[in-house]
């Protein structure tokens, strides 16, 4: 298995403009939490919230990709993270615990989600009864010519609180401390 693509994605993550120091403080997880990490890509937040709940919670790493899962593993072992599980998943029906996760997670997922109200629809049986969808999310704020807009990696935020909306959740709270990205924490509707 090549490293060079999950160590690519941790590199970009831990880069000061998209600010996970900051993203970790307004989460403020605690000790016990069940997170999920959806789109955990090469792990860097899969490994950052397994160390802020520690030993009395876990972390869900969830992909698609076989190899990123398998990376992810091998990194939690090795820093002695005890608490990480990795889950292969198919991208359209997320096949996670019912009633468990204080928190899902998806940084730069969900413009790979070809129906993203029924994804979130479904996503809402695994929440606890407070659980939180927290999405960040590519906005379209990159020039034309970034890679976003060319390749549509971006989801404008109208379009991703209808849906949102459309599946049954509310927003708690919105930030905009991210240069590209929206950053946004929703609740199910009651």
């Amino acid at each position: 298995m090549s490293k060079k693509r999950p160590e690519m994605f941790n590199k970009k993550a831990s880069k000061p403009k998209n600010k996970a120091d900051q993203i970790m403080e307004t989460l403020a997880l605690k000790p016990g939490q069940i997170i999920a990490d959806i789109g955990s890509g090469g792990g860097y937040f899969t490994y950052r919230f397994a160390k802020a709940v520690g030993d009395t919670g876990k972390v869900y790493a969830v992909d698609t990709n076989q190899e990123f899962l398998a990376f992810i593993k091998k990194q939690a072992t090795e820093q002695g993270l005890t608490n990480v599980v990795t889950m292969h998943t198919a991208s359209e029906h997320p096949e996670l615990p019912k009633h468990t996760f204080d928190y899902v997670f998806l940084r730069n997922v969900s413009h790979h989600l070809p129906n993203r109200v029924n994804y979130f629809q479904r996503l809402k049986e695994t929440l606890k009864t407070d659980g939180k969808i927290v999405i960040i999310e590519f906005d379209g704020r990159g020039g034309f010519f970034s890679f976003q807009r060319l390749h549509r990696h971006f989801v404008p935020p109208n379009i991703l609180l209808e849906e949102m909306k459309q599946a049954g959740y509310l927003i708690q709270k919105s930030y905009d401390f991210l240069s590209e990205q929206s950053f946004t924490i929703f609740t199910i509707k009651k």
